[in-house]
C-alpha cells in the first residue's frame, strides 16, 4: 500500500466532491486516474458533514476497482444511500464538508485490548453481524479501548461484551483519513 501524498489526498478529496456534485447535476462526472497510487485497489469511506454533523457515511473493505473509483461511488452513496439520513440535496452543498478514509490491511486482532487508539479502526465479526468503526471514531467519542470494542460489538448488532466470547472475531485497520471544510 503506497502512502498517500498531499496532491494525491486533494485528488480524492475533489473526486469525492466532484462525484456528489454530478450525482446531483450540477458538474458533469469527474474523470479518474488510470495510474499512481489513485489506481491502487484499496477500500474506502467517505464522510460528509453539514455544519459539522454527520450527513453520511459510506465505504467499503473490498473495493471493486481503484481506489479513484471507490471514493467516487462511496461518495455518491453516502450522499443518497446512507439508511440514517435523506439524501444530501443542492442547497446543502456549500455547507457540505466531507472527509476521506482510505483504508489498509485489515489484520486479526489476537490481543483485544492491544488497540491502538487513533491508529486503528475495528471490525467486529459474528455470524451474519458485523460493524466497522473508522480510527478516528475512539478519539472523537474519547473512548478507551474497551469503550471502542463495546461500540464496535453494539454498531454490529451484537452484545457490547461479545468482543470477549472466542466466536467473536475481532479485526484491526489502518486509514488513511483526511478531509476538507465546505466549498466556499
Amino acid at each position: 500500500m503506497t502512502p498517500l501524498s498531499p496532491t494525491d489526498r486533494a485528488a480524492l478529496l475533489g473526486i469525492a466532491r466532484a462525484s456528489v456534485l454530478a450525482h446531483l447535476g450540477l458538474t458533469a462526472t469527474p474523470a479518474l486516474p488510470e495510474a499512481g497510487p489513485l489506481a491502487e485497489r484499496r477500500g474506502a469511506f467517505v464522510t460528509l458533514r453539514v455544519r459539522g454533523e454527520l450527513r453520511g457515511c459510506v465505504g467499503t473493505f473490498q473495493p471493486a476497482g481503484s481506489l479513484a473509483r471507490t471514493v467516487a461511488a462511496m461518495a455518491v452513496a453516502a450522499a443518497s444511500e446512507d439508511p440514517r439520513f435523506r439524501a444530501v440535496a443542492r442547497e446543502e452543498i456549500s455547507e457540505l464538508g466531507l472527509s476521506v478514509s482510505a483504508m489498509g490491511p485489515i489484520r486479526r486482532l489476537l490481543d483485544r485490548r492491544s488497540v491502538r487508539l487513533g491508529a486503528d479502526g475495528l471490525i467486529v465479526k459474528r455470524g451474519w453481524h458485523r460493524g466497522a468503526l473508522l480510527p478516528r471514531v475512539a478519539v472523537e467519542h474519547r473512548w478507551d479501548a474497551e469503550a471502542f470494542l463495546r461500540h464496535a460489538c453494539l454498531k454490529a448488532g451484537l452484545p457490547a461484551r461479545a468482543w470477549e466470547e472466542p466466536e467473536t472475531e475481532v479485526e484491526a485497520f489502518e486509514a488513511e483519513e483526511f478531509g476538507e471544510e465546505p466549498a466556499q
